[in-house]
């Protein structure tokens, strides 16, 4: 899920641009939607609702294509809630990150014995390149785009990244690139071409590291003591990826939650002094 989640990061935080990419239209204002789509079968995680003047983009970023309920179905449901709560056209765009021939990733349609409902497909593996090197918001995509030499494509977007002149983009841009060119190429190679120090530093590298690592410890916690109070859950979750990684060893040495709560007591301690 870790890809669905940069994907859905590079939206919200370049929304023009994948309206741009998506829509083909300039727009005037994009706000991203926080709508009360809370019953399943929505997945706010991979989601990501846009909207212009006059239009709703709904972008849904995609590895699996096995789901429950199937995909086309899950699709005509956003639409049909959407179009309820907002009163305006809604354009849906699914886009495949990794290259499969399962024909979901080639069916543009729900259709039943009442209703056909369609929406857009987009296969990044067929997209060419030079569209997403040459703007910074789409360059974490680039790797999974269509190539005849993979070596050179990580060469340029190297050099892409490299120009990118604002510390902190170039480092978020870094860090997406990396999680995403996972998808397609090992480890050692991404490495030959960015620089992991840039790419650990980026928020989106640390959001993964922090998610992980409190994922962990509350599995830790949940078997030595079974379910404990949802407050101090909620106190776990708050503590950086550095705190976490303090917290699991220290763990080692709790007999019960008292142990747990008095630890939490003195990491909120040392962040007020």
């Amino acid at each position: 899920m870790q890809f669905d989640n940069v994907c859905k990061f590079l939206a919200e935080q370049y929304p023009t641009e994948f309206v741009r990419w998506l829509l083909t239209t300039e727009p005037t204002e994009v706000k991203i939607l926080k709508t009360e789509l809370s019953l399943e079968p929505i997945r706010a995680d991979s989601v990501t609702f846009l909207q212009t003047a006059n239009r709703i983009l709904h972008i849904e970023f995609q590895t699996l294509t096995i789901s429950n309920p199937p995909l086309p179905f899950r699709i005509l449901d956003y639409s049909v809630r959407l179009k309820r709560q907002n009163r305006c056209p809604v354009t849906q765009v699914v886009i495949f990150l990794q290259e499969t021939s399962n024909e979901i990733a080639f069916t543009e349609k729900y259709q039943d014995e009442t209703t056909t409902h369609r929406y857009r497909i987009v296969r990044l593996w067929e997209q060419d390149s030079a569209l997403f090197l040459d703007n910074p918001a789409l360059l974490p995509l680039a790797p999974l785009t269509r190539t005849d030499s993979p070596e050179a494509l990580l060469t340029q977007i190297a050099q892409r990244v490299a120009r990118i002149p604002i510390r902190d983009e170039r480092q978020n841009i870094a860090g997406c690139t990396e999680i995403l060119a996972g998808l397609r190429f090992k480890k050692d190679i991404i490495h030959q071409f960015l620089r992991e120090d840039i790419m650990q530093e980026s928020v989106i590298y640390q959001d993964i590291l922090q998610k992980g690592a409190f994922n962990l410890i509350k599995s830790q916690v949940n078997s030595r003591f079974g379910q404990i109070d949802a407050s101090i859950i909620e106190r776990i979750r708050r503590l950086s990826a550095q705190q976490l990684e303090a917290l699991g060893v220290a763990f080692l040495n709790f007999s019960d939650v008292a142990d747990l709560v008095a630890w939490l007591d003195t990491q909120t301690a040392s962040s007020t002094m």
